[in-house]
C-alpha cells in the first residue's frame, strides 16, 4: 500500500514541534513512515498543545491527563487535519484516546454550525468488552460536548440498544455481528457516515470477523476519513488496510517485537502439575496487588479459579463461554479491586484496560511469541513500573526460545524456588540442548535464501567417500 508523499504530518503537527522547539521541552516519539521510509520525529509535548477545545481540555484534566502517550501525539494532529491514518500500534499505547479525542471534537465543532441528523462515526471492534472499554473513553473525554454515542455488541437483548439508536447518536460502537443484524433489521442506517474506525484489525482477523467487515465495508460512503489500527501487520491486514483507506499516514509505535522497559520480566521453570502450587505460593505475597493470569484453555482458565477460590484466593475467570453479564462482573470486580485475580484467555483479555495492574502471569506460555508481548504489555502502562511472571515446563522450552529471539534478550530465571526440583532442571537443560543442536543441524548448510545451503551441501558430499555397492 501507498503512503502519502508527505514528509511531515500537517501543518498543525509542525507548528506543535516548532512551539516545542521554542520552549524547550521535548519528548521522543514514534517513527512515522512516509511511502515505507521512517523518518524520526522527536517531540515533546502537553494536551495544552494539541490545539484541543476547552470541552475536551476540561475532560482530560478531571481525567488527570496532562503529557499525551506517543501516539496520541503523533495521531490526533493528523485525524484533526483530516488525513486517513494507520497505526500499528499494541494495547496500552493509549490509541483508543488517539482515534476518540480528535473525532469528538470534529463532531462537536461541526455540530455548532448546525446539527446534522445521523450517526457521524462508526468504531469497529472485535469484543464486547472493548466496545465497552471504547464507550467509556468516548463518555469521559466527551462529557463537556454535545457528541452523543451508543454501543451495541451481541449477547444481550437489543432493546436497550435499539432505543439509544432511535433517540439519535453521533458516534456508534459496535461488533461486527450485532451491526450487521441491526442494519439488516432497519435500525442502523450509514449513509450519513463521515468518520470510520477499525480497530484491533489483527483480532479481527483471528476471530473470524473478516467476512462481516467486508459485508459492512461497501454500506459505507465511499467520501469518508477512515481509522485502521492493528497490533500487528501481517500481509492479510496489510490487504485489507489497501482496500480501507486512502493515501495514509502511517503510525507505528511500540512494536510487536519490543516489550515495555519498565517492565521486569521473569521466568520459573516448574512441572506442569506443580504449576497452580507455584501460583498459591506466588499470591501469598500481598504486593501482588491486581494480578492478570493468562491460560490457554477456557478449561483451563475455570480450573485455575476454582483452586484458588478453595484456597481463600480471590479470583474470577473470563472467557468466551461465559454469559455476557457474569464477564462484565468479574472485568468490573477486578477493575475496582474488588476481585484480586483475574484468569483470561488471550481473546477474552482483550478490552481489559486496568488501572495500577502491578502483576502479570503466564500460567502456560503462548505458542505465538507476539502474543506474550500483548499480555505482559497490560501491566506497566502509562510510565508505570510492571511484572510479568512466566511459567515454563518442559513441553514449552520452545516457545520460550521463540519469545526471546521475538524481544531479543534472555528473560531472567527465577530460580530457587521450591518447586523447581532437580528433575525440572535437568530436564529444562536437556530440552534445551536437544533444540540448539536441531537447530544446528538445521542450519549446518547455511541459508538456503542466499544459494549457500546448497552449495555447502553439494561440496559436504563431494568430500564424503562415496561407498561401493555391495557384492552380491
Amino acid at each position: 500500500m501507498e503512503y502519502s508523499k508527505r514528509v511531515h504530518l500537517s501543518v498543525r503537527a509542525a507548528n506543535i514541534k516548532n512551539n516545542c522547539r521554542d520552549t524547550g521541552f521535548f519528548v521522543p516519539l514514534p517513527s512515522i513512515f512516509t511511502k515505507g521510509v521512517a523518518t524520526a520525529h522527536i517531540l515533546y509535548m502537553t494536551f495544552e498543545q494539541l490545539e484541543l477545545i476547552e470541552p475536551i481540555h476540561k475532560a482530560l484534566k478531571q481525567e488527570g491527563y496532562t503529557t499525551p502517550t506517543p501516539i496520541q501525539a503523533e495521531a490526533i494532529p493528523v485525524v484533526l487535519d483530516g488525513y486517513d491514518l494507520l497505526g500499528c500500534a499494541q494495547t496500552g499505547t493509549g490509541k483508543t484516546a488517539a482515534f476518540s479525542i480528535p473525532i469528538i471534537q470534529k463532531i462537536e465543532q461541526e455540530s455548532r454550525q448546525g446539527r446534522k441528523p445521523g450517526i457521524k462515526a462508526l468504531i469497529l471492534t472485535p469484543t464486547r468488552e472493548l466496545a465497552i472499554q471504547i464507550g467509556e473513553s468516548f463518555a469521559a473525554y466527551g462529557r463537556y460536548t454535545r457528541v452523543r454515542h451508543t454501543v451495541i455488541f451481541g449477547g444481550v437483548g437489543q432493546k436497550p440498544q435499539t432505543d439509544a439508536l432511535e433517540k439519535g447518536i453521533d458516534v456508534l460502537i459496535a461488533t461486527p455481528g450485532r451491526l450487521l443484524d441491526l442494519i439488516n433489521q432497519g435500525f442502523v442506517r450509514l449513509n450519513t457516515l463521515e468518520y470510520f474506525v477499525l480497530d484491533e484489525a489483527d483480532r479481527m482477523l483471528d476471530m473470524g470477523f473478516i467476512h462481516d467487515i467486508k459485508r459492512i465495508l461497501p454500506l459505507l460512503p465511499k467520501k469518508r476519513q477512515s481509522l485502521f489500527f492493528s497490533a500487528t501487520m501481517p500481509p492479510e491486514i496489510e490487504r485489507l488496510a489497501g482496500t480501507i483507506l486512502h493515501e495514509p499516514e502511517k503510525v507505528e509505535v511500540t512494536p510487536a517485537s519490543s516489550t515495555v522497559d519498565k517492565i521486569e520480566q521473569y521466568v520459573y521453570f516448574v512441572e506442569k502439575a506443580e504449576k497452580v502450587n507455584l501460583l498459591k505460593k506466588l499470591l501469598e505475597d500481598k504486593s501482588l496487588e491486581s494480578v492478570l493470569v493468562f491460560t490457554r484453555t477456557k478449561y483451563g482458565a475455570d480450573k485455575v479459579a476454582r483452586v484458588l477460590n478453595k484456597s481463600g484466593i480471590g479470583a474470577e475467570a473470563i472467557h468466551g463461554d461465559k454469559g455476557q453479564n457474569a464477564r462484565q462482573r468479574a472485568l468490573g470486580n477486578f477493575k475496582d479491586h474488588t476481585t484480586r485475580v483475574l484468569i483470561a484467555t488471550d481473546i477474552a483479555a482483550r478490552g481489559i484496560d486496568v488501572d495500577h495492574l502491578s502483576h502479570v502471569i503466564n500460567y502456560e506460555l503462548p505458542n505465538v511469541p507476539e502474543t506474550y508481548v500483548h499480555r505482559i504489555g497490560r501491566t506497566g502502562r502509562a510510565g508505570r513500573e510492571g511484572v510479568a511472571f512466566s511459567f515454563c515446563d518442559v513441553d514449552e522450552v520452545p516457545y520460550l526460545k521463540d519469545i526471546q529471539k521475538l524481544i531479543g534478550k534472555n528473560i531472567q530465571v527465577a530460580g530457587g524456588h521450591e518447586f523447581e526440583t532437580a528433575e525440572v532442571k535437568e530436564a529444562v537443560a536437556e530440552k534445551k540442548k536437544a533444540i540448539k543442536e536441531e537447530s544446528k543441524r538445521r542450519n549446518m548448510f547455511g541459508s538456503k535464501r542466499d544459494g549457500s545451503f546448497w552449495r555447502n551441501k553439494k561440496r559436504t558430499e563431494q568430500q564424503e567417500p562415496k561407498k561401493t555397492p555391495k557384492k552380491r
